[in-house]
């Protein structure tokens, strides 16, 4: 998917020895949106737009080792030893030994002909690599300005995080001037460098300059323009986890020391084995626990009670995630964390007194081909006719922020219906359900619509798996748990005259270990290229039973 950016130049930091300016260029395809403020929280807001970065360049897929030089020394050894048996006849040896002068010499010619080639070659890969890390923070992040506060998006490499910093504008001070929307704006990677500069002891200036919109067609030839195209999956993330935030979550709060002491397992011990999940264990009116597997160690938050009404116990997975988290520790009063359920989304949000920095994490951070299951956040939840949903987002882009409850009776609509028709939005990408205040406001993530039929399933397997859920047809026989903790699905699918009979085995940590299924398509590829749509949706089916006992 191609996204066009076009600035007048790019982001800028300027510094003497009591000011620092920061300016963002900002997209001049979008509507005109600018702000100019004076920082009055400086490192609270340093630390805050540092860790923002951490989630944008974060990427913790498995990497495998490159055994190339390994091969090529193994062959190199071999070689050698072929040689040394073959000296056992002179007469062989000395042949051997004239080719390989020949060899040599046609070599070192070789490598003086294409040593141009190779240099040159050397150069644009350094290049490529540099304006593919450029290319990741001119879209990360996107900017929005509201009459409440200034709130920067951003979502990781990896796409398995997400993150959000909102200033209000008790954060600035002598603010001149702002035109509330959203934009994109122009993040280079050295900015990050720069922001490491700012101090207490001088005065910065933020801007997201609106002198951008102030220039003629004509001097189009002056704009840097930017043309990235993004995967699918990286958009399609995007959206299901700002969707993910609008659903119904267990919350409680956990104290900084909390917070802290989750990092410090985290940096001490690293897993060898499975499950790698975290278990939140929650009893009503007693201090929170947290459980890391496979070690079995145990943190006692004593001063974080959970006060919900009934015992709950949740695991998570993606855990090294939260050392995202580490920067904000000493600048955070509290940190409220969202549960959805077993490997399920979950979000962390850090309340900076003025400021807020919510971080979204996906179910794993591995995105394999599983995660249809994990993410099934796109599905509509109610039918409201487009005129409704029209009349109901015009009305929230009068205040750009406001609750459900007094858009609901501003309009006069039922509750369900506004929640609807702001869900649909908010799965278009034109809507934000913000966690830390509880309400939506608008965010349009694309100055074009967003091609929602080609982003709403990751495949045409996923799409027919959700019709068999919408249309009920899918039943589970057999749910049961052995004392290893794998779990053995067995379920029926009905399509059209037929009936298909999917069996599913999830491990510790939830993975699909094995599955099989009657029809012919899982019968002439197995799994070698996925799940077939009647595994996918017996497996949908559990993560939403499951997600509705939680």
């Amino acid at each position: 998917m191609e996204f066009n950016y076009s600035y007048k130049s790019s982001s800028t930091i300027s510094g003497q020895g009591d000011r620092t300016a920061m300016s963002f260029s900002p997209d001049l395809t979008r509507q005109p949106t600018y702000f100019r403020g004076e920082l009055h929280q400086n490192i609270a807001f340093r630390e805050a737009i540092s860790a923002l970065h951490d989630v944008v360049v974060s990427d913790l897929r498995f990497k495998p080792k490159d055994k190339e030089a390994y091969k090529a020394w193994a062959a190199q050894r071999n070689e050698i030893d072929w040689q040394l048996v073959a000296t056992q006849r002179q007469e062989v040896t000395d042949r051997i030994k004239a080719l390989q002068a020949d060899l040599t010499d046609l070599n070192r010619r070789s490598s003086e002909r294409m040593s141009g080639f190779y240099r040159a070659t050397a150069r644009y890969f350094d290049y490529l690599y540099q304006k593919d890390r450029d290319y990741w923070f001119v879209l990360d992040p996107v900017i929005t300005v509201h009459p409440d506060e200034v709130f920067f998006e951003c979502f990781s490499q990896d796409e398995s995080s997400y993150g959000r910093l909102g200033a209000s504008y008790e954060v600035f001070k002598n603010i001149d001037e702002f035109a509330c929307g959203t934009t994109n704006i122009d993040y280079s990677a050295a900015l990050y460098d720069e922001f490491q500069k700012i101090r207490s002891y001088k005065r910065t200036l933020l801007e997201v300059d609106p002198s951008g919109f102030e220039v003629k067609t004509s001097g189009e030839s002056d704009y840097k323009e930017v043309k990235i195209d993004l995967p699918d999956t990286w958009v399609r993330g995007f959206l299901q986890v700002s969707s993910a935030m609008s659903l119904p979550a267990i919350r409680f709060d956990l104290h900084p020391t909390d917070i802290y002491n989750i990092c410090f397992v985290l940096r001490r011990r690293k897993e060898k084995q499975g499950p790698r999940s975290m278990r939140y264990i929650l009893k009503p009116n007693e201090p929170i626990r947290i459980v890391f597997e496979p070690w079995g160690t145990e943190i006692v938050c004593s001063r974080s009670i959970y006060e919900g009404n009934s015992d709950r116990t949740i695991r998570v997975w993606g855990r090294r995630r939260l050392l995202i988290l580490e920067r904000l520790i000493p600048v955070a009063r509290k940190f409220t964390v969202h549960l959805l359920g077993n490997g399920m989304p979950s979000f962390y949000v850090a309340d900076l007194e003025d400021m807020s920095f919510t971080l979204g994490l996906s179910g794993w951070t591995a995105n394999d081909w599983a995660k249809a299951s994990n993410f099934d956040l796109l599905a509509p939840r109610a039918n409201v006719d487009d005129r409704t949903k029209q009349q109901i987002f015009e009305a929230l882009k009068q205040n750009w922020v406001e609750s459900p409850d007094a858009l609901a009776a501003r309009l006069r609509l039922d509750r369900s219906v506004v929640l609807g028709a702001l869900s649909a939005y908010t799965q278009a990408g034109r809507a934000i359900y913000d966690l830390n205040k509880q309400v939506y406001r608008v965010r349009e993530l694309s100055n074009v619509p967003l091609p929602m039929d080609k982003l709403r399933f990751a495949s045409d397997r996923e799409a027919q798996a959700s019709r068999f859920l919408e249309q009920k047809a899918v039943r589970i026989t057999s749910d049961n748990i052995d004392t290893s903790g794998t779990q053995f699905l067995q379920g029926e699918v009905r399509h059209k005259n037929q009936t298909f009979l999917p069996v599913v085995t999830l491990d510790r940590d939830l993975r699909i270990v094995h599955a099989e299924c009657t029809c012919n398509w899982h019968q002439q590829n197995k799994l070698f290229k996925g799940p077939c749509e009647h595994i996918l949706a017996m497996r949908m089916h559990s993560d939403r039973i499951a997600t509705s006992i939680v």
